[in-house]
C-alpha cells in the first residue's frame, strides 16, 4: 500500500472514530421505563427530538440541549383518555391542561355525538346553544373539525368517532321512529 492510500485509510478511520455523538432535544437519563407493552419495567435513557421519541436505551455518549435525571422515577408513555368529553373545551383552550398534567395524550371523542357531520340546522342548534365557552363553527364535516382543532393548536393528540346520535340526527332530526333503508 502506498503511502498516499495508507494516509486516506488512517484519515477516514480516525473521522469516523471521531464522530460527534449522537445530539436531542432532552434526554430523560436513568428513567424505570413503563413501555405499556405489558412487559417488565426496566432502566434506560430516552431521547426526544422535536415532538418524538427518537431513542430508549443506552444513551451515556449521547447529548442533549436539556438533561433530565430521572433516578429513581418511572418514565410512562401518555395515556388514552377513551371517553373523552373535550370536543368544546379544546375549541376554547387548546392546552387541555386538566388532561395534560395528567398525562393524557390521546383524547377520542365521539361516542355517542360527534362535532359532525353537520347539517345546517344541527349548526345552527351548536352556536345557538353555546353556553359560557363561546366558539365559531366554521367546519361541517367530523375532519374540518379535526383539522379546526389542529390549526388553533393543541397540546394533545385527538381521534374522534363519528357519533350514532350525530349520524341519527343528520339524517332524521329529531323523530322518533326507527330508520328506514332511505
Amino acid at each position: 500500500m502506498n503511502k498516499y492510500a495508507l494516509s486516506l485509510l488512517l484519515t477516514v478511520l480516525l473521522t469516523v472514530s471521531c464522530s460527534t455523538p449522537p445530539s436531542y432535544d432532552l434526554i430523560i437519563r436513568n428513567a424505570r421505563i413503563l413501555d405499556g407493552t405489558g412487559n417488565p419495567a426496566y432502566d434506560a435513557d430516552l431521547a426526544v427530538q422535536a415532538d418524538t421519541i427518537a431513542f430508549i436505551g443506552d444513551l451515556s455518549k449521547a447529548v442533549a440541549t436539556e438533561e433530565l435525571d430521572a433516578a429513581g422515577l418511572h418514565l410512562a408513555p401518555g395515556f388514552i383518555n377513551m371517553l373523552s368529553w373535550a370536543n368544546v373545551t379544546l375549541l376554547a383552550d387548546g392546552r387541555s391542561q386538566s388532561d395534560i398534567r395528567q398525562g393524557v395524550t390521546l383524547e377520542v371523542m365521539g361516542e355517542g355525538t360527534s362535532m359532525g357531520p353537520l347539517n345546517a340546522e344541527m349548526k345552527s342548534e351548536m352556536i345557538e346553544g353555546q353556553q359560557e365557552l363561546q366558539y365559531e363553527v366554521p367546519w361541517n364535516t367530523l375532519g374540518e373539525y379535526l383539522q379546526h382543532l389542529e390549526s388553533k393548536g393543541i397540546s394533545t393528540n385527538v381521534a374522534s368517532f363519528v357519533g350514532n346520535g350525530t349520524l341519527r340526527k343528520y339524517v332524521m332530526g329529531y323523530e322518533k321512529r326507527p330508520p328506514g333503508p332511505e
